[in-house]
């Protein structure tokens, strides 16, 4: 068996709440009553202050380990800058600097509805809307044509939209209002991510990243 790429970076540890506050934002994650009086208390401790919803965060502790925000080592050939989609071991990895990278738990698509093979972030959309595909309507045709953006959409709070050679793949790498299903082989073939986790990451995202998905 080929050697595993990425290890465990020891100083490797889950997005803290002062950590959330990336890309100049100036949110306090702060405990938020109504969430333990809407049904959802046991999954969502507080929120990220967002336009024009609030983030709701998930409480880590409910996501096994192996799925939670680290610090790992990357020994692979992708360069800096590159989004590594494990689809075998549910990670998502943004490589950065020094052979380090930050590995996310995701959730994929169910089988031989993934995508394979390289990708480009095409465009970048926040609280996105969600346009469900023909063969997506055909399985459940109760499903809407379109859904604006909202803390109800499925896409969550952000989106990468996957291109390759300039065209729409119509996969994506999202958010998601179904934090259980992290881990799991869940959607209909895109990537999905903690709402907490996807505000990060598209944070640091420029619009032309290569995506490998394996």
């Amino acid at each position: 068996m080929a050697a595993d790429p990425f290890s465990r970076s020891p100083t490797g540890t889950e997005l803290s709440r002062r950590q959330i506050l990336v890309a100049g934002a100036a949110a306090v994650v702060a405990t938020s009553p109504a969430l333990a009086q809407n049904g959802r208390g046991d999954w969502y401790i507080g929120i990220i202050p967002d336009d024009p919803f609030d983030i709701e965060v998930v409480d880590i502790l409910r996501v096994p380990p192996e799925f939670r925000r680290q610090t790992v080592r990357f020994d692979g050939p992708e360069p800096p800058g590159t989004i590594v989609v494990d689809k075998e071991r549910r990670h998502l990895f943004w490589i950065g600097p020094d052979r380090q990278a930050v590995r996310y738990g995701i959730a994929i698509g169910r089988a031989g509805t993934s995508l394979v093979g390289q990708s480009t972030v095409g465009r970048k959309a926040v609280w996105p809307r969600w346009t469900p595909t023909e063969s997506m309507r055909s399985r459940d045709p109760s499903l809407p044509q379109s859904m604006p953006g909202g803390p109800r959409n499925p896409l969550g709070a952000r989106a990468l939209y996957l291109f390759e050679n300039g065209r729409d793949t119509i996969y994506r790498i999202h958010g998601t209002n179904q934090p259980w299903t992290i881990g799991k082989a869940a959607s209909s073939g895109c990537v999905r991510m903690l709402n907490q986790h996807i505000f990060e990451l598209y944070a640091s995202v420029p619009v032309g990243t290569r995506v490998v998905v394996r």
